[in-house]
């Protein structure tokens, strides 16, 4: 048995959806004032009857498919029965595999890397919780919170994997390309702000699981597993018993406390839920679903590197972010050159927006488009302009939203391939750097600087293989 045995519960929300799993309230309840996107049914009054959102059989499905589980020809939903604050019902609508019944997917593989692959227990489609804001310093230490029940009823994801990973960083490198699958299937956006939590489930040389909640990113996910591999080791090394617990993870502190005992899975009293029935699939609903779901990362990015010839390292990049890989298609759409434009992208175009620390979601609402991208590209291609012109010109894109020919005509940033200016522009410079172009008629690094001053001098837009042509012809004239 494996010193360290991880398994994780991840709960990602079908950010897809337009209202929740059981009611017609809004699935995206984030710009509501507390208690707002609320109705009887996800509030818990009685008498209320829930109605299953089709849409997030689905995407629960597609899910399924995608990380390599068994859908089922029958599903059906139970009751979890615990008493929390954040559940209006007293009771949480999910599924369980019991009484011949499985959840929405079983028995699924995903591929960490070449050597190592994970197993998935089972993955289930409930409803999300209210959400609890804890007041003054934290939920450890305070005796008063705020419970906001507009995330009530939200459809949600729980992927629950085998205890099969041995180290935080394999688990970090899991939820990073979940991320990227759940993001290229579009039914979960990454991005937002609590949209995919985790818990995680430790334990040491086979004795008590300690289940870690409260895990609000995938960096504390691996810090919060470092600490409690490392206080579990503690306590062992002193002889001192693991309790089967639930700790939180304390952001602030960086540490785990206790937050209660772990319950046993016979303590919430699962039941069927008596106001949905048994849902039938269909045999043609599995095939129906495989044919809506668009490419999986792995699919893009060898489609990249075959049919784009982008390298493995380029097409890596774009993968790793959906909507920049998107806009890179749509660019192609525009002016198909992939290699280049591929390259502008993941130099000049995200060196500005990783420049910008809280520019998060940068192609959402932005000035750029894929016509900018595409001129400016063919613009480099075609000898007008250099690469940093381009990039002078992008930047005033992204302020303007104005088309890269015509930012070049009113700032005169065209290319000078004139050679009657690039001559006038090399005699200023050999009549102001005498010494420089003595050391030029031995020593071929003086011609680079000479051609540094021919561009500095055209505000860089000499062409430089003219002006360096230019430049050897008049070293020759000045040696005889």
């Amino acid at each position: 048995m494996s010193l360290v045995m991880i398994g994780l519960e991840i709960h990602a929300q079908v950010t897809a959806l337009k209202s929740k799993l059981f009611c017609s309230c809004r699935g995206n309840y984030r710009d509501f004032k507390p208690n707002t996107n609320i109705c009887a049914t996800c509030s818990g009054l009685p008498g209320t009857l829930p109605v299953i959102n089709r849409k997030a059989i689905e995407y629960s499905a597609m899910i399924s498919i995608a990380l390599g589980c068994k859908v089922p020809n029958k599903v059906m939903f139970y009751r979890k029965n615990y008493f929390y604050p954040d559940l209006p019902k007293n009771f949480q609508i999910t599924q369980y595999n019991v009484y011949g019944f499985s959840s929405i997917g079983v028995e699924g593989i995903f591929e960490l890397d070449d050597l190592k692959k994970i197993r998935i227990s089972r993955i289930q489609l409930e409803e999300d919780p209210g959400r609890i804001a804890y007041v003054d310093s934290g939920m450890n230490v305070t005796n008063s919170a705020l419970i906001d029940y507009n995330r009530a009823g939200v459809a949600l994801i729980e992927i629950v994997t085998e205890p099969e990973f041995t180290n935080p960083k394999e688990v970090r490198l899991f939820l990073n390309k979940l991320s990227l699958t759940l993001q290229h299937l579009g039914v979960c956006d990454t991005l937002l702000e609590g949209s995919v939590r985790c818990d995680a489930n430790v334990s040491l040389k086979g004795g008590n699981k300690v289940e870690i909640k409260n895990i609000n990113s995938f960096k504390d996910v691996e810090k919060a597993i470092n600490y409690e591999i490392t206080r579990q080791s503690s306590m062992y090394n002193r002889n001192i018993k693991v309790e089967f617990e639930t700790r939180h993870w304390d952001d602030r502190k960086k540490i785990t406390f206790k937050a209660r005992s772990k319950e046993e899975e016979h303590d919430y009293r699962y039941f069927p839920e008596p106001d949905i029935p048994v849902i039938v699939l269909g045999d043609g609903f599995v095939s129906n679903i495989k044919d809506l779901m668009p490419e999986l990362p792995l699919q893009r990015f060898n489609r990249f590197v075959s049919k784009y010839k982008l390298s493995e390292h380029t097409s890596n990049i774009l993968i790793n972010d959906k909507k920049l890989a998107d806009f890179f298609e749509s660019i192609l759409k525009i002016h198909f050159s992939p290699v280049e434009i591929a390259n502008f992208l993941i130099t000049d175009f995200k060196s500005l927006i990783e420049d910008d620390v809280e520019n998060i979601d940068y192609l959402t609402n932005m000035k750029v488009k894929p016509e900018h991208i595409g001129e400016l590209v063919k613009m480099i291609e075609e000898n007008k302009i250099n690469r940093i012109t381009a990039k002078d010109i992008l930047i005033k894109i992204f302020d303007s939203g104005k088309l890269p020919s015509e930012i070049a005509n009113s700032t005169n940033s065209f290319k000078i391939s004139d050679e009657k200016i690039l001559i006038d522009a090399v005699e200023s410079v050999f009549n102001t750097e005498k010494s420089a172009v003595e050391d030029a008629q031995t020593n071929h690094e003086a011609i680079n600087f000479l051609l540094g001053k021919v561009m500095k001098f055209t505000k860089g837009r000499a062409d430089p293989k003219i002006a360096m042509r230019l430049i050897n012809t008049r070293l020759n004239k000045a040696g005889t």
